[in-house]
This record gives C-alpha cells, structure tokens and sequence, in this order.
C-alpha cells in the first residue's frame, strides 16, 4: 500500500461556536502544532503511514492531547467546518506579526484565507508519475470536494454554497496547468516566482499540487488540498482510501489524460468543476474530463467506488472505504447541517449540537483504539 498522510488545520473555539485565537499559546506549549497566519487555526501533520490503523492513531493522538490543553486553558474545544461560521468582524487576528510572509498573506487575501482545511498527501517516489498522478487528480479533485463539504455558513449567514471555503479561497496563482512533466512544473514554477505571482514554492495553492522536501525538484508525494475540514476520522479515512485506490489505479495501469480536450481545456473544465461541486456538492451536475458529458457527482462517485473496492480488497484495506457509502447516501456534513436548518435550527444550534457530537466519537474512538 501507498504511505499517506493529513495535515489539519482547526478552529479552537468555545462550546457556543465562537472561534477563538489560541494557537499562540498551543504552539509554544504543545509539540507537534504550528501556526497558520490568523491565529484563529493551528494545524498539524500526520506522519506517513501505510496502515490505515496506524493513520487513525496518528490522526487522533494530537487532537486528544489538543483537547486536554484546551480545557486548561478554559472551557475551549475543537469546531468542525472550513469557514469562521458565527457573526464576526472582518479582520485578521495575526499570529506572528514579525512573519513578512503573514503580512503580504494578510495585505493580499485578508480573511478569505482564514479557513480550515485536509490535506491529504499519497507517496509516490517516481517523479514522472507522480505528475500523471497529479494530472488525472487535478481532474476528479472536484469529486473529493463534493464528499468533504462542511462549510455552508459564514458570518452568520448560510451562504448558499456547500463549501463556502472553495468558493471564496484565493486559488494562487490564478491560473495553474497541466503539468505534462517534471521538468514542465520546474520551469513554471521559476517562472511564477520570478514574476511574483509565487511568493515562494509554497504558494501554489490549487486543487492539487506535487510535494516534497525540496519543491519544485525532489518530490516524493501528491498533496490533495481541496477539501474541507473531514473532523469525522472514519469519514476520512474513507475518503483517502477512495484516493489512495484511485492512484494506485493510475499506477498500474499507467492511465493519463486521454481525453478529446486539450490540456488547457481540461483546466477549464476543473474549474469550472470545482465551483460546481462547492456550490451543490454531492448534487452537482459535473462534466466528464474524459467524455465531456454531463454527469452527476454521487454518479460518477460511485463508479470510482465500484472500482476502489476491487483494488483494495487485494490489501485487505477494503473495510476502510465501505463508509464512503453512508456519505453519499446521508450527504456530506454541509448537506446534514443545512437539513437541520430546514427544520427550523439556528446556525449555532447546529454547531453546538455537532461539537459535542464530535468530541463523544472522537471519545469512543480512542477507547476502542487503545
């Protein structure tokens, strides 16, 4: 199996679903947590694994010990969703205000980049194709927004998309290619930063991007950034298999972009795509990078489904991508949360019935893992 691994970002916040600026005193405090620019967020990093068991130890361990902090620091928990969603004034609440990166983030984006998110990266070690594997990815990445949206309030309002996140997210720079190969991304990459449309090699803010230690030259694995904050760990665990499979596809069957589309087309697409799925999500209607035709994405979710669970039933990780079932046919957390506000609930009602809800799995779950 392929090593994967999360880098999460949170919003530390009272029980009410007021977010709050904590990571200050977490990152001088707690091992393991770093800053994001507003400090609002904290975010940590999983290290790679190849078990899904070890991954669901890795994810849970910091936001217990998270957890335990906050609650000596006063009455504070973790938030589900990817934007600040109660009413709050629009300005950044910094978190280093000596990081000269900071202030052009804040000068540049404001709060539109105060949000919360999953990464989740695949190891792949041959360069090549892992820039296949980008290319295709890039592609469904719209699919893997539609399955994590949890981000339909923001500022009080419900904002009429499912990830209000995506929809307002500052995609740097504004437009980003294929890219046809290793050396392709090199250059670009040089390009944009000597244009200064890049900041740095890691202002590349897409759907997808290669990663590695060394950017954009040593590369080792595909960071998938679209997604909204999963705080459900079984549902991400899902949702990486569903990826982890897709990939491992790609590298068997050595799939690229066969399509009628030129690559810059295709790039069209996706983003278009990509508004679609932050907007109705599992209900999007999306075109097929392939075929162009009109397709639904819980449709084309669940043919890539039916294909997963014949990869991995040979790693006997199949039982980890079983879940992705009840997402489709419950919804995402945003679908869930806005049926609660069709039957009459406020926004904060919602919140603070699924912070308490979250917290007891996250309980159950590390009982039974330990």
């Amino acid at each position: 199996m392929l090593s994967k691994g999360f880098e999460v970002e949170l919003y530390t916040a009272t029980p009410q679903g007021e977010v709050v600026g904590l990571s200050n005193r977490i990152v001088r405090d707690l091992q393991g947590f770093v800053r994001e620019p507003d400090s609002r967020n904290v975010e940590y990093t999983t290290p790679p694994c190849t078990r899904y068991e070890h991954l669901l130890v890795a994810l849970l361990q910091p936001r217990r010990q998270l957890r335990a902090y906050l609650k000596k620091l006063g009455d504070f928990t973790i938030m589900a969703g990817s934007t600040i969603p109660l009413e709050h004034d629009d300005y950044f609440l910094r978190s280093d205000p000596h990081n000269p990166y900071h202030t052009y983030i804040e000068k540049t984006y404001g709060t539109r980049v105060v949000t919360a998110s999953i990464h989740i990266n695949i190891g792949i070690t041959d360069t090549e194709t892992l820039m296949r594997a980008c290319r295709i990815i890039r592609l469904e990445a719209p699919l893997y927004l539609a399955l994590s949206a949890s981000s339909p309030f923001f500022r009080g309002e419900v904002t009429g998309f499912h990830s209000s996140r995506w929809q307002m997210f500052p995609k740097t720079p504004r437009i980003v290619p294929l890219f046809l190969s290793h050396q392709h991304y090199i250059d670009w990459t040089n390009e944009q930063l000597a244009l200064g449309t890049m900041q740095n090699v890691r202002h590349l803010w897409s759907a997808v991007r290669p990663n590695g230690s060394n950017r954009p030259y040593d590369l080792n694995r595909l960071e998938l950034r679209i997604c909204d904050l999963v705080i459900d760990p079984i549902a991400l665990l899902a949702i990486t298999a569903l990826l982890e499979a897709r990939i491992q596809q790609i590298i068997d069957s050595n799939l690229d972009i066969d399509s009628c589309f030129t690559p810059d087309e295709l790039v069209q697409i996706s983003d278009r795509n990509e508004i679609l799925a932050a907007t109705s999500s599992l209900d999007a209607q999306l075109t097929h990078w392939q075929t162009g035709e009109s397709i639904g994405a819980k449709a084309w979710l669940k043919n890539l489904y039916a294909e997963a669970c014949s990869i991995l039933k040979e790693s006997g990780a199949v039982c980890f991508l079983t879940p992705l079932l009840k997402i489709l046919e419950q919804g995402n957390e945003a679908q869930r949360w806005l049926q609660q506000i069709e039957q009459g609930h406020t926004i904060a009602e919602v919140l603070q019935k699924s912070i308490l809800e979250i917290e007891r799995q996250e309980t159950q779950l590390i009982e039974f893992i330990s």
